[in-house]
């Protein structure tokens, strides 16, 4: 069966297989597909999504090179300066990457660090390399969908938040992950 012209399988498509186990378990591996009750739903990612859950330097120091634009969810405006929430984007934006401010709270606030202030992640125009989130671990979760909406290319969760759920998720979806690791010291170690 490998090696030959097979069918071509739509999704949503009905497949009625008779066939030994080993041939089974050969052809779903090689073809990574997804039934559910005797219907083809979908093909597998051909990547481990746990290779999405970022934690060795090289990981790290890889994605840092590859970023350009920074969402920041929670962070705080300039009255707040003495927080990590926002002398950690201060410093990314200082060391030359564009920082866009999505914060939680301060309705009144229109702008941080000179630059606009968006609402929601939705909100935020064009692509985004990353979101670097300033929210308590158990606050993450309500923000599990709005990433997924947007997808950036990555999600950096600070030193002191992780959420293993919203990590799966979003790795499973193709967005690399960072957990409890802070921005700023992390560039400061393997790029300066």
């Amino acid at each position: 069966m490998i090696g030959q012209d097979l069918p071509v399988v739509r999704v949503g498509s009905e497949i009625n297989c008779i066939f030994n186990a080993e041939i089974a378990e050969i052809f779903a591996e090689d073809a990574e597909m997804e039934f559910l009750a005797g219907k083809f739903i979908g093909y597998h990612e051909a990547m481990d999504w746990k290779e999405n859950l970022l934690t060795t330097d090289a990981e790290i120091a890889e994605l840092l090179r590859s970023v350009k634009r920074i969402a920041v969810l929670g962070i705080k405006p300039e009255s707040h300066s003495g927080q990590p929430a926002y002398y950690v984007p201060k410093y990314m934006q200082n060391a030359g990457f564009e920082i866009i401010p999505v914060p939680v709270y301060y309705p009144e606030v229109n702008e941080i660090m000179g630059e606009k202030v968006y609402r929601r992640l939705s909100e935020v125009p064009g692509e985004v390399d990353m979101l670097n989130v300033f929210r308590r671990s158990q606050d993450v979760s309500q923000h599990v969908e709005a990433v997924l909406e947007k997808k950036p290319r990555s999600v950096w969760l600070q030193l002191g938040i992780w959420n293993d759920d919203a990590a799966e998720e979003w790795a499973k979806a193709g967005i690399k992950v960072v957990q409890n690791l802070c921005l700023m010291v992390e560039h400061r170690a393997l790029l300066r």
